[in-house]
């Protein structure tokens, strides 16, 4: 076996007979950690941005400090008032909570004319403000022997993890979590102020803030006023608090100032945000499931259910209210997938990481005196674990459906209650335990009972047509019917059930185990019925990913070994932590006889405009176009309003919200997508990468002449 720290002098030997076969670097590839920052000092001045690396780079000043987390979004204060600027599709969830069939916020939009009027955005919303990062590496692998692997190695690192959080969070107003970067190479352990008292302050109306639809998703030109705003409170003592009236809101230490100044093509930008994962590192053995295998299959399930959704749901509106963030996510997803099918194709990646691993493992077989390398035996694991990989995803989309899924939660919940805290599953703790209760009450808003039985007979048809072998006892004793006879047990089940009343679930959450096992609710008998079978499956993937946690950073290690000999960059792939990408405003030609511009502009909106959606133009904006009235707002480059613009920015998903600087640190717009070559980059960045934002001069004109934001204006620093 060779040591975990792998010699050099067989790397720097392999770095010469693996030179020709690299790809080309591109200069803006990168999502940099704050200390990473100073690295690209000569960059940022090559950009344009004459401030030092070092400045920027520091957690407790600006701009770091105007930079939240939404928890699965990004976004940034822009007032000191707690004022947080954010996409449309990000404030989505929340403009569905508090929407009805008599008033559709969706459609409509929403502003807070007055801060009484903020809206709570919804029991699940939070604000998270980064406030250190510690090196944890070595307090995550005490007690864990250099060739321990499987469950063992995976209950060690949990338990470690478990410890660092509890200490971190004594404060009880923070939210700690342990992070691996490099793919357990390294790991951090990230503090942050918890936010629990969020409100919608302003959306303009879907035939703005998501113009273009599920057609113009990941498309360029782009016309999408995607914003939105929130803003965070805390209790009178200024520390965060549960949603009350009386709380006040959040003083934040720094804010950005909005550009309405020109913004032009090869001009400087940068976003700093939360970006949630990429896959540049991956075997070469995950790649070829992943696209060959994943997407194809997650892509056809989806697409499934939105049909599902939208055929029930046909003819009730509340219900197409509830389901209309669920569809919106599906579906944005489900496009991502054929992309990443279609860029798979048409690339070499998969022949490059080949390559690339094969150069590697001779190295390692030349050097060590056993046949085992992280290279091989991080294949053969994908490979075995792949075997069960239908069940394994199927068993993922249930989640879809409600009731079975809340079932399963709850008496998980009771189960982990037995133990004593620190021997909890992760998720099940007390820490938890206010974030449970929130998500078992968002559920009221975003549940139909039609729609969820729907999804599930179409799950059980599914399951239902996995291999003998792939299959769970317990289900296929609870579901032995099919077809029509399935429909009517079904249809008794949700009949039945009294979880689909808020109260029923919550009080749930006070019960024994024993007491779920006694219940003739069919739903909490099915959790009860399937739950070893199901926990084996966990154990198995606990397993699979203790067995992964011994070798990949060590194939990780290779990997950055023979990058930094070749002056490649060298990031961790994103893992939902704060990170900073650098490039331009930049056009792009993406194909033979296609020239991307790099700006969109009002004209675009109306040229689109058909009267139906996702097409449908507020009346407002087409008369304010057609007398070309862009106010201070239009760029003196174009002549006209701008729209949204291409950028070289490295982001993915998670950067959704975050905030684009020009070359004074301004908000000079809000990054929102990717073009539709662009998907690949999560695995795979090219010259061809760009992504796209709205401008800030467009929103300030649609919050200036559409929605007469004025109060919101007024609050905000706006740089002309």
């Amino acid at each position: 076996m060779i040591p975990y720290q792998v010699k050099r002098c067989f790397i720097v030997i392999l770095l010469f007979i693996g030179l020709l076969s690299l790809r080309q670097v591109y200069a803006d590839e990168g999502m940099w950690q704050p200390h990473q920052l100073p690295q690209l000092q000569s960059r940022l001045n090559e950009l344009g941005l004459d401030i030092s690396a070092n400045d920027l780079s520091r957690l407790d000043q600006f701009p770091m400090t105007a930079i939240v987390s939404l928890g699965g979004c990004s976004a940034s204060f822009v007032s000191p008032q707690g004022l947080i600027a954010t996409n449309h599709h990000c404030v989505y969830g929340s403009l569905q909570h508090n929407s009805t069939p008599e008033n559709n916020l969706i459609t409509n939009g929403f502003l807070a004319r007055k801060s009484s009027e903020e809206l709570h955005a919804n029991p699940q919303a939070r604000v998270y403000v980064t406030e250190a990062l510690t090196d944890a590496t070595q307090a995550m692998l005490a007690g864990i022997a250099a060739q321990e692997a499987g469950l063992s190695r995976y209950q060690k690192l949990e338990d470690n993890k478990k410890k660092l959080i509890k200490q971190c969070e004594q404060s009880g107003i923070h939210r700690c979590n342990v992070v691996a970067f490099h793919h357990g190479l390294e790991y951090q352990l990230i503090k942050r102020l918890e936010i629990r008292d969020v409100r919608l302050v302003y959306a303009p109306s879907d035939k703005i803030g998501g113009y273009g639809g599920d057609i113009d998703n990941w498309m360029w030109p782009r016309h999408t006023g995607d914003f939105g705003f929130y803003r965070a409170y805390v209790g009178k003592d200024g520390k965060p608090a549960d949603y009350h009236k009386d709380n006040v809101p959040y003083q934040n230490s720094a804010y950005l100032k909005i550009s309405a100044q020109d913004l032009s093509e090869d001009d400087f930008v940068m976003v700093i945000g939360y970006p949630g994962s990429t896959n540049r590192y991956r075997h070469s053995e995950e790649i070829k499931s992943t696209f060959e295998w994943y997407y194809p299959f997650a892509r056809r399930l989806r697409e499934d259910i939105i049909s599902v959704i939208e055929t029930t749901s046909s003819t009730d509106e509340k219900a197409k209210v509830a389901y209309k963030s669920i569809i919106v996510g599906l579906s944005n997803y489900a496009k991502n997938f054929a992309s990443m099918e279609q860029s798979y194709r048409n690339s070499s990646l998969l022949t490059r990481r080949s390559e690339l691993e094969k150069t590697l493992e001779e190295a390692y077989q030349k050097e060590a005196a056993s046949a085992e390398n992280p290279i091989s035996e991080l294949g053969k694991l994908v490979v075995e674990h792949d075997r069960f990989r239908e069940r394994d995803v199927l068993f993922q989309y249930l989640r879809y459906a409600d009731m079975p899924k809340i079932a399963m939660r709850l008496y998980r919940f009771s189960l982990e209650q037995q133990k004593p805290d620190h021997e909890r599953e992760l998720g099940y703790q007390k820490r938890n335990h206010k974030r449970f209760k929130n998500s078992l009450q968002r559920i009221t808003r975003s549940f139909n009972a039609s729609v969820d039985q729907a999804i599930l007979a179409y799950w059980l048809q599914r399951y239902q047509e996995l291999p003998a072998e792939q299959r769970l006892q317990s289900f296929d004793q609870y579901f032995k019917q099919s077809g029509k006879a399935l429909d009517k047990q079904l249809s008794k089940m949700y009949k039945r059930t009294k979880l689909v009343k808020e109260a029923e679930r919550l009080a749930w959450m006070q019960r024994t185990p024993t007491e779920f096992e006694k219940s003739r609710d069919p739903f909490i008998r099915l959790a009860v019925a399937s739950y070893k079978e199901r926990y084996a499956m966990e154990i198995a993937r606990k397993t699979f990913n203790g067995n992964k946690q011994l070798w990949q950073p060590r194939y990780m290690q290779a990997l950055i070994d023979y990058k930094k000999q070749n002056n490649e960059p060298v990031y961790s792939d994103a893992n939902s932590t704060l990170r900073i990408s650098v490039g331009q405003v930049k056009g792009n030609r993406p194909k033979d006889g296609m020239a991307y511009l790099p700006f969109t502009t009002l004209a675009g909106v109306a040229a689109k405009h058909t009267g139906t959606a996702p097409f449908d133009a507020p009346q407002q904006l087409l008369e304010l176009n057609k007398n070309k009235h862009y106010g201070p707002y239009a760029s003196k480059t174009l002549g006209t309003l701008p729209v949204n613009y291409l950028t070289t920015l490295d982001i993915t998903g998670g950067n959704s919200g975050s905030a684009a600087l020009n070359n004074n640190l301004q908000l000079c717009g809000l990054l929102f997508d990717g073009t539709y070559e662009s998907i690949i980059a999560d695995w795979d960045f090219t010259e061809s990468t760009r992504s796209i934002a709205v401008d800030s001069r467009y929103m300030l004109w649609v919050m200036k002449y559409i929605d007469k934001a004025d109060r919101i204006l007024e609050e905000m620093e706006i740089v002309y």
